[in-house]
């Protein structure tokens, strides 16, 4: 028979209260400790400066040294964008259409051209004055006269065909108008005689003048070189009042 233990007894049970108490205990001694060690100052700075020493001279630089790590690999390329093409079939009828060749089998006929001849222009004839023509302009009447005295000639038959054509303006004997108009004029290439222009005192004076050399009758034309050539020639006629 085995002996019952008393429930009071049991130390298993008081475990926990046993390790609070020896914790509060260990506690209060290094409070105490601690709190003493303060107040004593300097009777435990040389302790303090040995395990200072000892942890200096106990650590020791550490060089860790890093893997030389590889470049990461490029990036993959870019896929490629492939199209796809749909093929429709067409099924349209295309009409060819021929086109006509320009090339004959026939044997072309070459054709001559002649040559053609550009006519000549002519010169055109200019005024020369009747001082340097070769050959004057002259009235009928002085054509069978030697050709040195063709020049006198005509000057006495101009003079000859004013005088008789002449009249003065009436307008102008009332007023008392008088003077000298000076007429210039060419003989053409067919004899015919053109006024070029006239200058005077006086309108009137201007106009009969005019007329007078307008009233000349076809002459024969002069000559350069052979050729029938417009002649230009001045001739005064003066206008005076008999008192």
């Amino acid at each position: 028979m085995q002996p019952k233990k008393n429930p009071s007894a049991d130390l298993a049970k008081s475990s926990g209260l046993f390790f609070a108490i020896g914790f509060a205990i260990v506690s209060g001694l290094s409070l105490w400790g601690f709190e003493t060690n303060v107040s004593t100052g300097g009777k435990g700075g040389g302790r303090e400066s040995q395990v200072d020493k000892v942890l200096d001279e106990t650590v020791e630089e550490v060089h860790i040294e890093l893997p030389d790590t590889p470049p990461p690999p490029p990036p993959p390329p870019a896929p490629a964008v492939v199209e796809t093409v749909e093929v429709v079939e067409n099924n349209t009828n295309i009409q060819e259409t021929a086109i006509a060749s320009n090339e004959t089998t026939k044997e072309e006929k070459v054709v001559e051209v002649k040559q053609i001849q550009t006519p000549v222009e002519e010169d055109i004839p200019i005024d020369v004055p009747f001082t340097i023509i070769e050959d004057k302009p002259m009235f009928e009447a002085c054509k069978n006269v030697p050709k040195p005295e063709q020049p006198k000639c005509f000057k006495e038959n101009l003079d000859k065909h004013v005088a008789k054509t002449f009249q003065y303006p009436q307008a102008a004997m009332e007023m008392g108008t008088q003077g000298r108009v000076n007429v210039s004029f060419r003989i053409n290439t067919d004899g015919s005689v053109t006024v070029l222009g006239v200058r005077g005192p006086d309108k009137l004076l201007e106009a009969e003048a005019r007329r007078i050399i307008e009233k000349l009758p076809k002459l024969i034309p002069g000559k350069q070189r052979g050729k029938p050539t417009p002649v230009t020639f001045g001739y005064p006629i003066s206008f005076k009042l008999e008192q």
